[in-house]
């Protein structure tokens, strides 16, 4: 039968919203927040009664797992974005000592200043001088009050600064009126240890004048000291000196440097893994330790760079702790008149060299994995095992993470190329007003989008190379599995030819061992006679059974034979003619 629903009494509210004077959002969004209306003081005023909330209800909905957001809690429905004028984004947690590199140049001139957190919102207060054509302001650091100084000098869009504020984005632009907001991720190639041997355990130093007994540790202190049942005392908190050097060698902590000529990296980083990886933090590290780069001391390093090209021809760009690396070549360009950077003068082309900047560093990682890749190919090809699936495995979870990187910038990379860089005609409303323009007044200059294209073809080589590496890692299993298979249907092929070969014998051997009170066969004759009847027996069973594989070996055979006949003849014809 029907289920009966009650009736559910709902409570209209109405509230009298101030409506501005225009209509447009971007006025709304500009708006700076106001002081709380006071509060109704009669207790009896119908609309203090409309106003109050209805008490919570106990609810089902599960809080435990929540995206990995910096400086804020997060919650469902919250409003989007940060307005850096409101009250509560003072309460944002994101503190950081930001190293600040400004950069004025034109045509005929460049200088470079120096600030950090303190010095930055005096030095943006200032005009701007005349002859600076082009400005870059450098943040290396994620710090909430760096943050806010930018946003409001610059007038940063709040969602903007959402993003920039959050962990983990898409690669992609967003277009505003006066700005426009590009986020990616940096990879980079950094070492997990030190190249010295600056990093070894205490228990494992040898004290002078005691180098003759650490030869005598043999294979029971190694199975000790990997079961951790070794003779220091954990308990024991490390000395001053012993807490500098432990964290100087940790691969996390210290100032990394890395390979092929990158630069040292401060602060904790982001590898690969950890950036992907969910919040089960097991499964991470499980990765991270049988890496395809681990036995060689490398990792790949992960960060988000947020970009702000604005109209009034400045780039301010922010990075988690990997500034040096774009920052030292660009002002290297930026230093000699004759470079494109210098002679154009194009705050487009600064996005255009970052970009190219962030894409080379990724090309040692491409690098470094193809080499695992071949490493990988030769031990499946001498020795194929299937202790060799894990790593190959593994390699391609970090291969196809490293391409769902790079891949996403070709698309950044042609939103950049195709954006129309005029800005619409504004338009008269009803009233006769002017309106305001419907699209960005940001330029992306002929000549960015000419080398942009050349960052378009350095990330699809990338692509490329990283998609036949993922080809080969499946190859690669699909051989390790089909040459076992083979293996083991030729130990199936021979335990086969030995089942067939003693069946014979073996009927015989049951009817010549029965009981039988008296047995003409075996009373009257030797041994001789079970081989007289075996040998024979056994041939013909195996002409039987075998019948197939004998032709088909014949018929291929002479298949092969025909075939060289023919290539020999077709050989000494041609010689003769």
């Amino acid at each position: 039968m029907p289920r009966r629903f009650g009736k559910q009494r709902v409570a209209l509210r109405h509230m009298e919203t101030p409506t501005p004077d225009t209509g447009d959002t971007q006025d709304l969004e500009a708006q700076k927040p106001k002081a709380p209306a006071p509060a109704h003081k009669a207790s009896g005023d119908r609309s203090s009664k409309e106003l109050t909330l209805r008490p919570t209800k106990r609810s089902r909905t599960a809080n435990a797992y929540q995206p990995d957001t910096r400086g804020r809690q997060w919650t469902p429905g919250q409003e989007p974005g940060i307005d850096p004028y409101h009250p509560n984004a003072a309460q944002i947690a994101l503190e950081a000592n930001c190293e600040i590199t400004v950069v004025e140049f034109s045509q005929t001139d460049m200088k470079m200043i120096y600030l950090d957190n303190t010095t930055l919102e005096g030095y943006l207060g200032n005009p701007k001088d005349e002859s600076v054509v082009c400005r870059w302001i450098n943040v290396n650091g994620i710090s909430w009050d760096v943050i806010s100084v930018i946003g409001k000098a610059k007038g940063l869009h709040r969602l903007a600064i959402e993003d920039m504020i959050n962990r983990k984005n898409r690669t992609k632009a967003d277009w505003y009126t006066d700005h426009t907001y590009i986020v990616l991720p940096l990879q980079k190639l950094v070492h997990t240890h030190l190249p010295t041997n600056e990093c070894s355990d205490s228990e494992d130093e040898t004290p002078p004048g005691h180098e003759g007994k650490r030869e005598k540790r043999g294979m029971i202190y190694n199975v000790r000291k990997m079961l951790g049942y070794g003779k220091h005392n954990k308990s024991r908190e490390p000395s001053y000196g012993e807490t500098n050097r432990k964290a100087s060698c940790d691969p996390i902590k210290r100032n990394d440097t890395g390979a092929s000529g990158l630069s040292e990296l401060s602060g904790r980083i982001r590898t690969l893994q950890q950036y992907h990886g969910g919040p089960n933090k097991e499964r991470t590290e499980f990765m991270e330790k049988y890496s395809a780069l681990a036995n060689k001391s490398l990792a790949v390093a992960v960060e988000q760079v947020s970009i702000f090209l604005s109209s009034d021809n400045t780039v301010v760009s922010f990075f988690e702790q990997s500034a040096d690396d774009i920052e030292t070549p660009i002002i290297g360009r930026l230093s000699s008149p004759e470079t494109v950077l210098r002679r154009s003068s194009d705050a487009s082309m600064i996005v255009q060299a970052i970009i190219d900047a962030i894409i080379d560093l990724a090309i040692p990682v491409a690098t470094a994995y193809q080499d695992a890749v071949d490493e990988l190919e030769l031990n499946v090809l001498t020795e194929p095992s299937i202790g060799n699936t894990r790593p190959l495995y593994i390699l391609t979870s970090e291969v196809s993470q490293f391409r769902s990187n790079i891949f996403p910038i070709i698309n950044l990379v042609n939103a950049l190329r195709d954006h129309k860089s005029e800005p619409v005609a504004p338009k008269h409303d009803m009233d006769g007003k002017m309106g305001k323009l419907s699209a960005s007044d940001v330029r992306i200059s002929i000549l960015t989008r000419t080398y942009l294209a050349d960052v378009e073809d350095h990330c699809t080589l990338i692509v490329e190379n990283v998609d036949q590496m993922r080809r080969a890692a499946d190859n690669m299993i699909d051989l390790i599995f089909n040459t076992i298979g083979a293996y083991q249907n030729e130990s199936m092929k021979q335990l086969t030819l030995v089942t067939i070969l003693f069946l014979p014998m073996s009927f015989l051997t049951g009817y010549f061992g029965m009981n039988f009170a008296y047995f003409d066969g075996v009373h009257n004759n030797s041994d001789v006679f079970f081989w007289e009847i075996a040998i024979p027996l056994v041939c013909v069973v195996l002409i039987w059974l075998m019948r197939d594989p004998v032709q088909r070996w014949l018929r291929k055979t002479k298949q092969r034979r025909g075939i060289m006949m023919s290539r020999k003849a077709r050989i000494e014809k041609e010689k003769s003619t």
